[in-house]
């Protein structure tokens, strides 16, 4: 069961809300918590409920194992049952999710031809394993305990973040469930979630879904053979950059939302990531709970930067790598995240000479915003290729490798750059896309990205929100812009679910399936 879907929006999400609240209200807390427990599973079984066995499977283990860690004397005897847990939380999800790419990969290097049935990969396997690694992780340090199972599958479960995040710690979440507070109907958590709902889904069926139109056809035919123009490759791959943003965008406020429709604060996942100024700027805005994950249970275990720059780049470039594998099983990942790790290394290594020499050089912040964005958008396109010869491609037509054509209405005024390989094909010679309608898409989408207040300071005082890394939020330049309790914001609102959900009817795309 999607968020953009009919049946979640007219019955799935009322009626869980309801019950849940109804039950809370006569002080059945435990009752409450089953109740959405329940109704979590039933929305995780929807998809295909052959793998809720595996999920139950995981909630019992990895619950199992953080009693034997909470109840053991000392470090020395956690230690192993720690690894235990890591261990084959680690096999589970390498056999779903990289079975396939083993041996594909072993196939391929040997000339063998093994037959290995293919593994459906299970929904949000790598969400819901990771986020109980980072509980075992926790119980071990002695930060997390739970020694009561429901509340524990309340953790694993809660719907609004089962399928594409925010990834929350224990001790995030289950404490607000302790709160006589949260099982009481709020008109406020319930103004404010609809109103954070209604944005994120505005942004995935309307915007996103929207975009794709022009992004599909351009990897499609990189993935067939077709030689694209540099515009072709270009515009394809901005449409994708922004498909992608308002798609994960949009899901990551849809969980917020739905969550505090039932008084539960989840963690911030997206900080205006278009809006960064360099690569580490854009690791601190984009699907933040993963970066943070990431930082803490690799890269620092791995020795951060604390013993050398050598080193530190060494194990950023090992955390990029892992990272891309946990988005899918494909080296089209791994060269995803390569190029991420490269460009860290590149802006901490600029930053390191700057303080050596004590440069005085300053690089004006829409310089540095360009390079950045260009960067960005070129990583994208492994990202969503289905292949390393569809990625080479395109990327071979982005950087000019298969030469440049402009429009032939610029032949009679400078067809004199003919001499310098320059022809006058079109810039869209393929015929791929509509060149006008995509522009147009192109440019507004990257307009809203770029200059326009993203959700949360839109919300303003009313969006509780934090980043896990003590950084504050900037509050919005013009404080009209805020959201209000107001007939005004009722009507914006309103229209906005009402475009939505017209939309819901339109194909719409599901980026996820992979993780």
């Amino acid at each position: 069961m999607l968020f953009n879907s009919y049946e979640f929006i007219f019955v799935f999400l009322p009626l869980t809300l309801l019950v849940f609240h109804l039950i809370g209200k006569q002080g059945h807390y435990r009752v409450a918590i089953a109740w959405l427990v329940g109704a979590s599973l039933f929305f995780y079984s929807w998809w295909n409920p052959a793998y809720l066995g595996l999920m139950l499977f995981s909630i019992i283990f990895n619950y199992s194992v953080g009693v034997l860690l909470n109840s053991s004397p000392n470090i020395l005897s956690k230690k192993p049952i720690l690894a235990f847990g890591i261990i084959l939380n680690l096999g589970v999800l390498g056999y779903y999710k990289y079975a396939n790419f083993f041996v594909d990969n072993i196939n391929y290097l040997s000339g063998s031809n093994i037959i290995f049935n293919e593994v459906i990969l299970p929904l949000a396997i790598s969400f819901f394993t990771f986020q109980q690694i980072a509980y075992l992780v926790d119980a071990y340090r002695g930060e997390a305990r739970e020694y009561n199972f429901l509340h524990y599958c309340l953790f694993v479960t809660f719907f609004p973040q089962l399928i594409a995040g925010p990834i929350v710690h224990h001790k995030e979440m289950l404490p607000q469930f302790a709160r006589d507070i949260t099982y009481r109907i709020r008109s406020e958590h319930l103004a404010v979630g609809l109103t954070i709902f209604a944005v994120g889904l505005f942004k995935k069926v309307v915007l996103a879904d929207g975009v794709s139109a022009y992004a599909s056809p351009v990897f499609d035919a990189a993935e067939a053979g077709i030689v694209l123009s540099f515009f072709e490759a270009w515009g394809g791959a901005l449409a994708y950059s922004l498909q992608l943003y308002f798609d994960f965008s949009g899901y990551s406020d849809m969980a917020i939302g739905l969550a505090r429709m039932f008084g539960i604060q989840l963690p911030l996942n997206f900080d205006s990531p278009y809006k960064a100024t360099s690569i580490i700027d854009f690791w601190k805005r984009w699907h933040i709970t993963l970066s943070r994950f990431l930082r803490d249970y690799l890269y620092i275990p791995l020795g951060g930067s604390r013993k050398g720059e050598v080193r530190r780049f060494m194990n950023l470039m090992i955390t990029m790598l892992l990272g891309g594998l946990w988005h899918g099983a494909g080296w089209t990942f791994v060269l995803w995240r390569g190029l991420h790790g490269i460009y860290l290394v590149i802006n901490h290594g600029w930053i390191r000479i700057y303080k050596i020499t004590n440069m005085r050089l300053r690089i004006a912040s829409s310089f540095s915003w360009g390079i950045t964005i260009l960067a960005v958008v070129f990583s994208w396109v492994p990202f969503r290729a289905t292949s390393i010869d569809g990625a080479t491609s395109m990327l071979t037509s982005m950087l000019g490798g298969y030469g440049l054509s402009l429009s032939p209405l610029l032949k009679g005024k400078i067809g004199w750059l003919s001499e310098y390989g320059i022809t006058f094909e079109g810039m869209f010679y393929n015929g791929i896309v509509v060149s006008g309608d995509m522009v147009i898409w192109v440019l507004l989408l990257f307009m809203f990205a770029v200059f326009f207040p993203n959700t949360q300071q839109i919300m303003g005082k009313n969006y509780f929100f934090y980043k896990g890394n003590g950084e504050n939020i900037p509050r919005i330049q013009y404080q009209w812009m805020e959201w209000k309790p107001s007939m005004l914001w009722v009507v914006i609102i309103s229209g906005i679910l009402t475009v939505s959900v017209v939309s819901l009817s339109k194909e719409s795309e599901f980026l996820y399936f992979q993780f």
